[in-house]
């Protein structure tokens, strides 16, 4: 259920980015429950091997990472749980090694966290709390409810640190840090520096299910904010920023156009070849990692990389 609060922040954040140069739209939005579907389908592609490769190093690894928690109970939390299933490899390790956790999961799809938390109910060395929020919010209320002396894990998988650019990566990294004990664990899973073929592929698939999950937003607006963007009248584009090291995603307007959204209170034109900046995906190279964590207060434990799709799992702690 969609709150009245919701409906207006998103209403304020539209008329607010779609008035910037170059038009933007948040990318938090891409994900309502048909865009999370649209997304975990994206995941199963050919093209896109974040996922696949990141499964991989979890599984090689999951004892490794358990290990590093030591034998009491942990508080573990998910930023972004997806369909659960990454947290699961976790939460069977944690089971292998007769440990306990709690287990925070947070996320602003309500689906993911149905998804999550159904997944996990069959596992009866973990409970769960769900938290529909913000990361940062959620974040807050995880660390203020952990118990006893054991570690907290906080994991950002699925390469969603690349989701922020450079200053916001790193503010948002030292936010995780401040709600952290010293000796309490971040698993960061980031996607590496690829040929651009690779990339172009990966976000802008041959099946169209990217352009679908990026025209979604439009149709959200459309559906929730009594907007009148014509889907046929936008192309989903996806582009290298190689000095930048993203991927960018673009809407971008076939025609001259002018689209009312009611609920934003705005008209906004376009001309013909215009686009919205709809998400960023950064992409890194494993020293880059670490010294991102080093400049938030995390000293790099392991790194493991995936040398085939060029992804890094890395396992930091906070010093």
């Amino acid at each position: 259920m969609i709150t009245t609060a919701a409906v207006s922040e998103f209403a304020a954040e539209v008329r607010r980015d779609l008035q910037l140069t170059p038009k933007q739209l948040q990318s938090k939005y891409l994900y309502d429950p048909l865009g999370s579907s649209l997304f975990e389908a994206i995941c199963r592609l050919p093209w896109y091997r974040i996922t696949r490769a990141e499964n991989r190093l979890l599984i090689s690894h999951a004892g490794e990472i358990v290990a590093a928690l030591g034998p009491d109970p942990a508080t573990v939390v998910e930023l972004g749980p997806g369909s659960g299933e990454k947290l699961a490899v976790l939460a069977e390790a944690l089971q292998s090694a007769g440990s306990t956790a709690r287990v925070h999961i947070i996320d602003i799809s309500s689906q993911a966290l149905e998804q999550t938390e159904q997944r996990l109910t069959r596992l009866q060395h973990v409970s769960v709390v769900g938290h529909q929020s913000t990361y940062e919010v959620g974040l807050r209320r995880a660390a203020a409810a952990r118990d006893g002396d054991g570690p907290m894990l906080v994991l950002l998988l699925g390469s969603n640190v690349g989701n922020f650019d450079t200053p916001a990566a790193l503010a948002f990294l030292r936010r995780i840090r401040g709600v952290l004990q010293p000796g309490d664990f971040l698993l960061l899973g980031a996607d590496l520096v690829k040929p651009e073929r690779e990339l172009r592929l990966a976000y802008d698939d041959p099946l169209g299910v990217t352009a679908a999950f990026n025209k979604n937003l439009l149709v959200r607006i459309n559906r929730e904010l009594a907007g009148t963007f014509n889907l046929d009248a936008f192309d989903h584009r996806a582009t290298w920023n190689a000095i930048e090291q993203r991927i960018e995603m673009h809407l971008v307007s076939r025609a001259a156009q002018i689209v009312r959204i009611e609920a934003a209170g705005v008209s906004v034109p376009f001309v013909h070849g215009e686009h919205i900046w709809t998400e960023s995906s950064y992409k890194y190279e494993p020293d880059q990692i670490e010294q991102m964590g080093a400049e938030c207060g995390f000293a790099l434990r392991d790194q493991w990389i995936d040398a085939d799709a060029r992804f890094a799992l890395s396992l930091m702690v906070g010093v």
